[in-house]
């Protein structure tokens, strides 16, 4: 039997074992999960990741894990700043804390879906056209300089195309009904601000994938490590969401780190057919990019709280 089938199931497997695990966690919490239990879920999540990628490694051989583990970090790192926007739309909606899993997993489902078919598309057409690398090599430098350029407050879910087509589709309450994304008032169907919430959650994650997916292409073009790298990291996004909801104003360089990471990708592609950067090279600048951003981060808020006492 082909080594990569076998792979596949073994992926399968360990991620629906794990998201029940997850569902079980998360719902015996109520959604009310501390920083503390969200940090050891995050750790379990990553170490689950490093696993696989070790699997990889006695499986496919070194390469490809240094490209799993490559493009793990790099959508795990973009999934931060997902993250930051998930909390406001959380707090536009005034989503209940007891309803934030359901969304959060109808979310991470809907982009299971989507990457499957965005890195299918991607790696289409990388093959078969090769100056489509430099496309998206240009898209993530003009995504890091509109990164660096926005800012947080601007977000505004009301103006979302998404969410201006559903209230002209169908009427939306105002009020939560339970878990329900849709309830029956005087024979009328009305959308609940639940259904919106998943709505515009699953749209920013669309946008997001657009930056993410080209990307993780930069570094490989097989479908298999381009898709288990991205899922890792997706999968594990509901934990940490209650994690940098509850440290949300702590890093304050991270978007920096990550739009640093945005441009040495983009120029990767950009330069790809003069100069093959080592996949080994180009995880070991990723992570200090980041780990420059966290620390300087960290160092500042010190800093600020000394200034303060």
């Amino acid at each position: 039997m082909d080594i990569h089938f076998i792979m596949w199931i073994i992926f399968w497997v360990v991620i629906a074992i794990a998201l029940f695990v997850d569902l079980v966690v998360v719902k015996h919490h109520h959604g009310k999960v501390s920083i503390k239990e969200a940090s050891l879920m995050v750790a379990a999540w990553i170490a689950l990741a490093a696993l696989f990628g070790a699997a990889v490694w006695l499986t496919l051989g070194q390469t490809k894990a240094l490209e799993f583990f490559t493009g793990y970090v790099i959508e795990y790192s973009l999934s931060i700043d997902n993250m930051f926007v998930f909390i406001m739309i959380f707090a536009y909606f005034a989503v209940p804390p007891e309803n934030q899993p359901k969304v959060l997993i109808w979310g991470i489902l809907g982009a299971v879906l989507m990457r499957f078919i965005f890195i299918f598309i991607g790696v289409q057409l990388i093959t078969q056209f090769k100056f489509m690398i430099y496309i998206f090599g240009a898209l993530l430098i003009y995504t890091a300089i509109k990164m660096l350029a926005h800012k947080e407050e601007e977000f505004d879910p009301s103006k979302m195309p998404v969410l201006k087509a559903l209230k002209k589709i169908m009427p939306l309450k105002d009020n939560y009904h339970g878990e329900n994304f849709f309830v029956k008032d005087a024979g009328k169907l009305f959308a609940t601000p639940l259904f919106a919430t998943v709505l515009v959650i699953e749209t920013s994650d669309l946008i997001f994938a657009i930056d993410s997916i080209p990307a993780v292409l930069s570094i490989t073009h097989d479908t298999f490590i381009v898709y288990t790298s991205n899922i890792f990291a997706i999968i594990g996004l509901r934990s940490l969401y209650f994690l940098l909801a509850g440290m949300a104003g702590k890093f304050e360089y991270l978007k920096y780190g990550i739009a640093a990471v945005l441009v040495f990708v983009g120029v990767k592609m950009l330069i790809s057919h003069f100069y093959h950067f080592p996949t080994a090279l180009s995880l070991l600048v990723i992570v200090v990019i980041l780990t420059i951003a966290i620390a300087a981060s960290v160092i500042r808020k010190k800093r600020v709280e000394a200034k303060q006492n």
